[in-house]
């Protein structure tokens, strides 16, 4: 009899504890489903960061403190990676570049912009070597088409003639070719006309007439369009 009553029991206390246990089993499963749909709908912060930063690497040990300025502004940030960009496309086209300058002048240029380091406006000192740096490759690689060609005949000679390609860079460019010689000119503020000044170099065209300049010391030759 008593043992009839403890079966009797035992079968109703069984299936609840049955029913206890396979809850409280399924609970870390619940739990690590939605840990996991959580992190799946996370942003991917990462990238977004990533997206901001120049075209090197801001985790390096070995930056220049240049370096580390550009990868804390984003102007400067998005010039590099403009850079980058258009060093690309010159490299493209400088493939049979006889010598091949182009990768030794980038060293260089990088070299320079390091040097900003001793301006008392680096962020200036950084933001004009990249815009001029990409403004040179634009033109002297026509990344971009001239917006206008032009020849000069200089001192009435004929055969003193300076050929010129304007360039809508920022800033502006042309590429001015005397006999054998092409320099490449930036322009600068001016009260009338336009300026132009390169290494050794410089035009300044005002209605119509240009006074060019070539060479270190040279005088101004007086240069009309050509017919």
């Amino acid at each position: 009899m008593n043992r009839l009553v403890l079966l009797a029991i035992a079968s109703i206390l069984l299936p609840a504890c049955s029913q206890q246990a396979t809850q409280t089993n399924s609970e870390p499963s619940s739990k690590a489903r939605s840990a996991a749909q959580t992190e799946n709908q996370a942003p991917n912060k990462p990238e977004n960061h990533t997206a901001n930063q120049p075209s090197f690497d801001c985790g390096s040990d070995k930056l220049s403190s240049i370096e580390v300025l550009v990868c804390q502004d984003s102007e400067l940030a998005a010039l590099d990676r403009q850079l980058a960009e258009v060093y690309q496309a010159a490299s493209a086209k400088a493939v049979n570049e006889q010598p091949p300058l182009l990768k030794a002048e980038q060293r260089g240029w990088i070299k320079g912009r390091d040097e900003c380091w001793k301006s008392d406006d680096k962020h200036s000192c950084a933001f004009d070597n990249y815009q001029m740096r990409i403004a040179e490759l634009q033109a002297r690689y026509r990344l971009i088409a001239p917006s206008a060609e032009v020849s000069y005949q200089c001192d009435g000679i004929a055969a003193k003639e300076v050929v010129v390609s304007y360039f809508a860079t920022e800033p502006a460019t042309l590429i001015a070719e005397f006999g054998d010689s092409v320099s490449l000119m930036y322009s600068q503020p001016s009260g009338s006309g336009s300026r132009y000044q390169g290494r050794n170099e410089s035009l300044w065209e005002h209605q119509g007439e240009a006074r060019i300049t070539w060479g270190y010391g040279a005088e101004p030759m007086i240069c009309k369009l050509a017919d």
